[in-house]
């Protein structure tokens, strides 16, 4: 993983964000939410202007933050986003409204697990962007990547955890040995797919790029 001191001169290199979006980080410090942390967020975003997506499939909106970083980077592009959580789909209504991407940003809520069926209505998708409960990866893609175009590509934040998944340190807490064995298998499952390749990225807090393996 980056050192400290070299993600701070990496993010000072950063362009100038508009004030609706450094909005958005601060309510993100002063309420405990997680979003993506700034290299990693413009990273996916330069990526993405790579691929040149239509439709983008977002597993945990939490507040709008990347739904609405991808629609102002990628003008042409439409976000589905699903959000379990009552008062951050609510916050992020408000945003969606404040920053004028409500005509490219559809908001889902409801647990991504019991909403094949709506999400279908939408399909299919360039990219998924899983950013979602961890434990629950390896479902999210099973779930949601037949919904995929033919060149799809799946993108899954917080892979490395911290750096935990790499550690030998005894790990105290039941919950996140657990966690971490999850993070785990699904890396290990993920790198190993047939149907798709996957290379990971350390940066924030890892994240793996998946695309579908030519014929």
């Amino acid at each position: 993983m980056v050192n400290q001191e070299m993600i701070q001169y990496l993010e000072r290199l950063l362009p100038k964000k508009e004030e609706a979006i450094v909005a958005m980080e601060r309510y993100a410090r002063e309420h405990n939410v997680p979003i993506m942390d700034a290299l990693s967020i413009e990273t996916m975003l330069h990526m993405l202007k790579l691929v040149q997506p239509m439709r983008i499939l977002e597993i945990g909106t939490a507040i709008g933050y990347s739904a609405i970083r991808m629609a102002k980077a990628l003008p042409h592009v439409h976000i589905v986003t699903i959000e379990r959580d009552e008062e951050r789909y609510k916050q992020a209504l408000v945003y969606v409204e404040q920053t004028n991407t409500k005509e490219q940003v559809t908001l889902l809520f409801g647990d991504a697990l019991e909403m094949g069926d709506e999400v279908k209505k939408h399909a299919p998708f360039d990219v998924l962007f899983i950013d979602a409960a961890k434990g629950q990866y390896r479902r999210f893609f099973e779930l949601y990547e037949p919904l995929l175009s033919e060149r799809g590509m799946i993108i899954t934040d917080n892979v490395l955890f911290k750096g935990l998944v790499a550690t030998h340190e005894p790990i105290e807490q039941k919950r996140i040995r657990q966690l971490i064995k999850k993070i785990q298998a699904y890396n290990e499952w993920l790198m190993a797919h047939p149907r798709y390749e996957t290379v990971i990225i350390p940066i924030g807090d890892g994240m793996a790029i998946s695309r579908k393996r030519g014929e």
